[in-house]
């Protein structure tokens, strides 16, 4: 009995070390206290302690623990990638995606099956994660303990965010809050979604400019229309007004441009849009079809300046951040203008088939977005207006009134 007491004293010893040295050396590894000679500390302390990395389990039960603190904080799959993507080495974040796949979920909604469907989610629970990894990345102990510490550090350290629907311990209750997730709901037709597609296809592969810019315009009318048939059908059939929000992961360079973007896009289809800049995410809150319509319209535009971005760089200004930042704040103001003239003229031939019918319809669509989106953003502030290259605006400008707006 007292050599089973002596072994496990001495196994519960070693856990607490571990324990301790991990605490430590996450706040080394990243955030306001990172500390890269206390980090190579730590990475020696642990590579002495366990030169197999992780034998015991005991950093993949740190790192599970801190997934699902973030997940408890609003947080879901796709997103805590895109932070890790953007921050981390590609191999930590197939750690991460090894992390995300593996952690059970049970009773996730649609939303996160989804997203964890997309990643190629495991059915098996894995055990030593962190164990699995160093091996297939045949990585040193050092390494391996040294990337397992920048993880772990960036978890710990996340934000919390909006909690756009139940988060995992309320899966199977009634949520707390608003549910701006939900359920599963009818999404777009899929031959309407079948020809912006293609229009937005063209546009994104046509050397002409004229005729992209008419390709995007024409894609914008089918939006347009697209919603209002489905609002008026839900007026008669007096079907609930359903809104649900989203996060877009938007990366740099020029982030702050890029969201401009979807904002013009966003405000021209009823679609409200905050960007979290510190973590690179973007919330869109709108009716469902409409959340989707915008991001593919969003996606072809973003294409398309890339591309106008690349013409103008071709002449020489395109190479300094400046103008190329310029560009695409220009690019964003005149695409909202031009969508949202786009917008007006389906609502006027619209206006023409449904008479006054129209109005009420279109109203209670635009107070039943306002009204989700003040209770997710109870305190949401308009960003400040940016100073930016005059001749990249110039140009940015020039490039949006040639965009095919499908």
């Amino acid at each position: 009995m007292t050599r089973t007491f002596t072994r496990r004293s001495r196994e519960q010893e070693r856990a607490a070390l571990l324990d301790g040295l991990l605490t430590s050396g996450a706040w080394a590894a990243h955030g306001p206290a990172a500390d890269p000679a206390e980090l190579e500390r730590h990475v020696l302390a642990l590579t002495v302690t366990d030169p197999d990395v992780d034998t015991g389990g005991v950093l993949s039960r740190a790192l599970r623990q801190a997934l699902d603190a973030r997940y408890e904080a609003g947080w879901q799959p796709t997103e805590v990638l895109h932070v890790v993507g953007g921050r981390l080495t590609r191999r930590v974040l197939r750690l991460a995606q090894e992390l995300v796949v593996h952690a059970p979920v049970p009773g996730a909604p649609p939303e996160w099956a989804a997203q964890l469907a997309a990643l190629g989610r495991s059915h098996t629970q894995a055990g030593l994660v962190v164990g699995d990894w160093v091996f297939r990345e045949e990585l040193g102990a050092q390494d391996g303990w040294r990337d397992g510490l920048r993880l772990l550090g960036l978890l710990r350290q996340l934000p919390p965010l909006e909690a756009l629907g139940p988060v995992p311990s309320q899966w199977g209750r009634a949520p707390a809050g608003p549910d701006l997730a939900g359920q599963a709901v009818a999404g777009v037709d899929p031959k309407v979604l079948a020809r912006i597609r293609a229009l937005l296809a063209k546009a994104e592969s046509t050397d002409y400019p004229q005729e992209a810019e008419a390709l995007s315009a024409k894609a914008q009318d089918l939006l347009t229309r697209h919603a209002i048939d489905a609002a008026v059908l839900a007026a008669r059939t007096h079907s609930p007004s359903v809104v649900r929000a989203r996060r877009v992961p938007v990366a740099d360079p020029y982030a702050g441009a890029k969201v401009q973007l979807l904002d013009a896009v966003g405000r021209a289809n009823e679609v409200r849009v905050v960007w979290t800049h510190s973590v690179g995410l973007a919330t869109v809150v709108g009716h469902p079809d409409d959340l989707e319509l915008v991001a593919v319209l969003f996606a072809s535009l973003l294409v398309q300046a890339d591309r106008a971005v690349e013409e103008a760089g071709r002449t020489g200004l395109g190479r300094d951040r400046r103008f190329r930042r310029g560009f695409l704040f220009a690019y964003a103001e005149r695409i909202g203008q031009r969508l949202t003239d786009a917008r007006a003229a389906a609502r006027g031939d619209a206006a023409r088939t449904y008479g006054a019918e129209l109005v009420p319809v279109l109203a209670e669509r635009t107070e039943a977005v306002e009204t989700a989106f003040t209770a997710l953003f109870p305190r949401v502030r308009a960003a400040r207006r940016t100073r930016v290259d005059a001749v990249g605006w110039a140009a940015g400008t020039a490039a949006a009134d040639r965009a095919d707006l499908g």
